[in-house]
């Protein structure tokens, strides 16, 4: 039992650290998205949901570099153009549901003060992010088979691999 407790906790913790990892680079990527919309517009005649698109799209762009080169840098690496695309697929569903959300405040129910902009903006990027953490770690960065990973774990440390035990008559 505690083999199988062990394996369930070292999963959890797993994923507690793929969570704040993931969490650091998208607070960074809010920060990013939320400082650009609001250049966007106090400085700009850009209308509200264009800028919200324009400073998503940047956003979109920094949490790429973030989630590769930071909370995934383990996962395969194999196949860049595939994943670059469905990052670019899951990004613009996330985008139409964040700014969907904005959107709808917007022009719907005509909430565009600032500070309704902001807090719509804010609320959309909670509903997508849920979906994008989904998404990228489903499809997106998925993880290495184990035996790869012990493999290429190994390589980077410099250790040989060590004999694969014979599976003849198990």
């Amino acid at each position: 039992m505690s083999e199988r407790g062990g394996g369930l906790r070292e999963r959890l913790h797993q994923l507690t650290r793929e969570v704040a990892k993931f969490g650091a680079v998208g607070g960074a990527g809010l920060l990013v998205n939320l400082a650009v919309f609001n250049l966007l517009r106090h400085t700009t005649e850009i209308p509200v949901v264009r800028a919200s698109i324009l400073a998503t799209v940047i956003a979109i762009a920094f949490n790429y570099l973030g989630f590769r080169y930071f909370t995934y840098r383990d996962r395969d690496k194999s196949g860049r153009t595939k994943e670059l695309t469905l990052f670019l697929l899951f990004s613009v569903v996330g985008l139409v549901i964040e700014n969907g959300i904005l959107y709808a405040a917007t022009y719907g129910f005509g909430w565009d003060s600032r500070l309704q902009s902001n807090v719509f903006k804010f609320l959309g990027i909670g509903i997508a992010t849920m979906f994008r953490f989904w998404s990228y770690r489903t499809w997106v960065f998925r993880a290495l088979p184990a035996r790869e990973a012990v493999h290429t774990a190994e390589s980077f440390l410099g250790q040989p691999r060590a004999a694969e035990p014979d599976r003849v008559g198990r």
